[in-house]
């Protein structure tokens, strides 16, 4: 039967081997980095801010996309960033990929949060190459 010390002990290295989250800071809010919108994103359940800090990315990834569809409509600049797949992921599915992205692409942590969020959805939803027309032999 286990002692209460090795119980203490083999929780407390559980919990060393899980990753920190740093706990978001109003400084994120203000930002405007894809390291601050990282943080947001991936604000765990037990940060005081989680919900805001949450819902701050869910309006950041939504205005984004929408923005980047106006544009892609309107002509302006040629061609989509990115394609969503069909289905389409889902708003938590987008954050949640954001977040790994985000933390796997560290060097992009300074640049402004649109910036990044492009960099991730290009990444993530690359849109099908157009075919090169053929030549007649």
């Amino acid at each position: 039967m286990p002692t209460r010390t090795s119980l203490v002990l083999a929780l407390g290295l559980a919990l060393a081997a899980m990753p920190a989250t740093a706990e978001v800071t109003r400084q994120n809010f203000r930002g405007g980095r894809t390291g601050d919108l990282a943080a947001l994103c991936g604000a765990g359940t037990q940060d005081p801010l989680h919900s805001v800090a949450v819902a701050w990315c869910h309006g950041f990834l939504v205005g984004a996309g929408q923005y980047h569809q106006s544009v892609a409509a309107a002509g302006a600049g040629g061609r989509s960033l990115f394609c969503l797949p069909t289905p389409e992921p889902t708003l938590e599915q987008a954050r949640q990929a954001f977040v790994a992205w985000a933390g796997s692409h560290p060097q992009y942590a300074e640049e402004r949060a649109v910036d990044g969020l492009s960099r991730f959805a290009a990444d993530t939803y690359p849109c099908p190459r157009a075919q090169a027309p053929r030549t007649r032999r």
